[in-house]
């Protein structure tokens, strides 16, 4: 019996032990998946694991800084300050937030303003500038949300990255901030913003789609999401849903119900995934702030091939409650945004000690935006080579180079098991993925992205051994890693190996090496999300890459992302890095 039998006998009896109808040419497809993935898991069969090596219940990349005491749930959500003219915004008393939430979320709805002076807006920064326009009555709110709209109207078409507008919704949130103007209210940070939030976040009143055709049949949310909640208590206003790969399986978002987000740089380009669309929104001038998830690459993906800014923060560090799951043992929320300081800015605002999330670690607020004039002087900064160089292409490694040099690196460094890393990765996220959508892939397999259907269905099948190895794993890794970053304060590499490929792309040539092209995007952010890290993805633009964008990974300690975000303020406000208009 050929090991190919072997693999589709095991394939057929195991769907049918879990009542799962799979047609003979699915079985094929199925087996092949779980082959190459066997293929890896004998990879964590070799890893010198002891029996002390075992994983923890709920994984924390590292403790909550003791220094960081959990405040009175008076001033729990402490904000940060915002950009704008200094003394053109108080930062005293209460915000109230534009609408009543229930009690359950009021810590998260109505965050206290900061009472530290204003910083001055970085020169450049239009929408900063923006922001403090609002804040001081020179520009409307509603007149804003107009001029996004339009240009939303302009480009939509080209680009493809909503799924949902919520203009009326909208209009009432941009109304209401500019009466709180006119009748002398202090606004809060992020007043009059327009944003909008990858589709797997709840949004009251609307269907939380998450990319799929299947989900059309739920209930309508009956809450926003927390992160939604803490934006529009910021003074934020929601324009809409966006595009994603569906249920957040993939790296392109070339999604087969909704239509594939195209890059605003060569619309006949992918945009990146599983936030697509987050990454193309903002890349196309349609929203300066955009909301997106992270499990595997998919902030760090997006912005690098849209060239605008991400954030992942550390995981457990901003609340998942009222989103969509992918993966619970790695799944994580941040922004993206078209400059650093807006990036800090919508990031102090995210942040919130949610008791009621068990995956949320953070025990009190940490604002980014006061130390981001810093710079890196006296910081440790070196340059990833190993795993991460052999994976990458000459014009990633030359984003990096230019990263460097700007920042001050002091040397080339080795990360720990990153191969290993990204395989264990693999596994959990295929078997969570799996397991999470089992009863819909009994029943409406047909139903389902047919990019990433057959991966779920092997995930579901991956022997019990697999997991249980992988995350035994990462708890010696996590050591590892900490380790690392003992020694370094920032660590950069690439985010993509290579630029945007044509929408369509199935293999890519990755140094003499031939991979599948869409899985192959998430080389270089895999290992890095396993270890829990905050990364920023930095818009570079090199040499070598037909005018296209490519982002460098700023990786800092678990619950340092104010170094961070210091490192990317230095890059922008160097030149070395930044978002450029397309021309759509």
């Amino acid at each position: 019996m050929t090991e190919e039998t072997r693999i589709l006998d095991f394939v057929t009896a195991s769907a049918a032990m879990l009542d799962l109808p799979l047609p003979a040419d699915r079985a094929q497809r199925v087996a092949a998946h779980l082959g190459r993935t066997r293929g890896m898991a004998a990879m964590l069969d070799a890893a010198p694991l002891g029996v002390e090596d075992e994983p923890v219940a709920l994984f924390c990349p590292a403790p909550f800084p003791a220094a960081a005491q959990t405040p009175s749930s008076a001033s729990v959500a402490a904000p940060s300050p915002t950009y704008a003219d200094a003394g053109a915004i108080t930062r005293d008393g209460q915000d109230g937030g534009v609408r009543q939430a229930s009690s359950k979320d009021s810590d998260a709805a109505n965050p206290r303003q900061p009472t530290d002076n204003a910083l001055p807006a970085p020169a450049g920064s239009d929408t900063l500038a923006r922001l403090a326009a609002v804040a001081r009555g020179e520009l409307r709110a509603r007149d804003w949300l107009e001029q996004c709209i339009a240009r939303i109207d302009a480009v939509e078409g080209s680009v493809n990255a909503f799924t949902l507008r919520t203009l009326e919704r909208a209009r009432r949130e941009a109304d209401a901030i500019d009466a709180r103007r006119a009748a002398g209210e202090t606004l809060p940070p992020l007043a009059g913003l327009p944003y909008a939030v990858k589709n797997l976040y709840d949004i009251e009143g609307e269907v939380t789609v998450a990319g799929s055709k299947i989900n059309r049949d739920h209930a309508p949310a009956t809450a926003d999401a927390v992160l939604v909640q803490r934006l529009r208590a910021a003074g934020a206003v929601l324009v809409g849903a966006l595009n994603m790969d569906e249920y957040a399986y993939g790296f392109t978002t070339e999604n087969t119900h909704y239509g594939p987000a195209r890059n605003p740089h060569d619309t006949r380009r992918i945009a990146g995934g599983s936030s697509g669309g987050s990454g193309a929104a903002v890349a196309a001038g349609e929203v300066p702030l955009t909301l997106g998830s992270d499990t595997n690459g998919s902030i760090r993906v997006p912005a690098s091939l849209c060239g605008v800014w991400g954030l992942k923060p550390t995981f457990g560090r901003l609340s998942r409650r009222g989103t969509y799951p992918f993966v619970h043992s790695i799944d994580h929320l941040g922004p993206f945004a078209d400059s650093a300081g807006l990036l800090a800015l919508a990031y102090d605002a995210l942040q919130y000690a949610d008791a009621q999330d068990p995956g949320c670690h953070a025990r009190a607020v940490q604002p980014t935006l006061p130390s981001i004039e810093a710079g890196v002087e006296g910081l440790r900064v070196a340059m990833l080579d190993g795993y991460f160089e052999d994976n990458a292409t000459e014009p990633a490694r030359a984003a990096v180079r230019m990263a460097g040099k700007a920042l001050g690196v002091q040397a080339m460094v080795e990360w720990p098991d990153a191969g290993l890393a990204r395989v264990a990765a693999f596994i959990i996220t295929a078997s969570e993925g799996g397991s999470l959508h089992l009863e819909d892939l009994r029943r409406r397999a047909d139903d389902f992205e047919p990019l990433s259907v057959d991966r779920f269905i092997a995930g579901a099948l991956q022997p019990a051994h697999w997991l249980a190895r992988a995350h035994r794993f990462r708890r010696v890794y996590q050591q590892r890693v900490l380790a690392l970053l003992q020694k370094w304060d920032v660590l950069l590499t690439p985010a993509t190996p290579v630029p945007a490929l044509p929408i369509g792309t199935e293999w890519l040539d990755v140094n003499g090496t031939t991979q599948p092209a869409r899985a192959a995007m998430g080389l270089l952010t895999q290992p890095i999300s396993f270890a829990g890290c905050p990364v920023v993805a930095a818009p570079l633009w090199p040499e070598g890459t037909q005018g296209l964008p490519l982002g460098v990974q700023i990786i800092t300690a678990p619950w340092r992302e104010d170094l961070a975000l210091r490192a990317a303020r230095v890059l922008e406000r160097s030149g070395v890095a930044g978002p450029r208009q397309a021309a759509l």
